[in-house]
């Protein structure tokens, strides 16, 4: 199937539905924040390495979380009983999605790139991209960050840097938007680490469903 070209000149995207197989929809364009929130409602996301075009991506299947199906295990819940927990927001978004950045680096390499880091700073100070910090004992232990549009959040990337950190984050913040009435956390692609705490994949008609109630029509 062919991969479309955007023009930087044009803010648009072609139909999702024209995705590859693999979720490959396009190339090209730009990280401006009006590009990145028109991928957003209409469930597409860029994601590439450092160096190459902008690719962006909308997977047939999605792996979402719910946020009132969030799993809690039986070692979390003793691990946050014996902790004092504490979210925070915005503690400092750059600093929250760098630390996100050296993480994967040391681990298995990144997509977070200067430009990555650049595009999402702006869109954060346009009031979109938030970062999610959670603190043990005060002590920061971890978190993520994420694009949160209507009553969805597009999870992005997490960090630790204690035993449990960012599952302690993902678990405060899954209950929080619970009682706000958020429809999903939207974690792109599956991972064993999610599907643990709730994560499910859904197909792409039921996810887009959500996506046009929570934030599709919003704009």
């Amino acid at each position: 199937m062919p991969v479309y070209r955007l023009d930087q000149r044009e803010i648009s995207f072609p139909n999702p539905a024209c995705a590859r197989p693999d979720g490959l929809l396009a190339v090209g364009g730009d990280l401006c924040v009006e590009r990145l929130l028109l991928a957003y409602t209409n469930g597409i996301f860029p994601w590439y390495n450092p160096g190459e075009e902008i690719m962006w991506w909308c997977p047939r299947e999605r792996f979402v979380i719910l946020p009132h199906e969030i799993h809690i295990s039986r070692s979390m819940k003793k691990y946050m009983k014996k902790h004092e927990i504490s979210l925070r927001f915005n503690r400092d978004f750059a600093d929250t999605m760098h630390r996100c950045r050296l993480k994967r680096e040391f681990a298995e390499g990144t997509w977070i790139s200067d430009e990555m880091e650049a595009a999402y700073g702006r869109l954060h100070r346009a009031g979109y991209a938030v970062s999610v910090e959670c603190y043990e004992d005060k002590e920061l232990a971890g978190g993520f960050y994420g694009v949160s549009v209507g009553k969805c959040f597009f999870g992005e990337s997490m960090f630790s840097e204690k035993e449990n950190g960012s599952k302690t984050a993902l678990i405060g913040f899954a209950q929080l938007l619970q009682k706000e009435n958020f429809l999903m956390i939207d974690c792109q692609f599956h991972t064993d680490h999610l599907e643990r705490m709730g994560g499910k994949l859904i197909s792409w008609e039921e996810y887009y469903r959500m996506l046009k109630k929570g934030c599709y029509a919003e704009l």
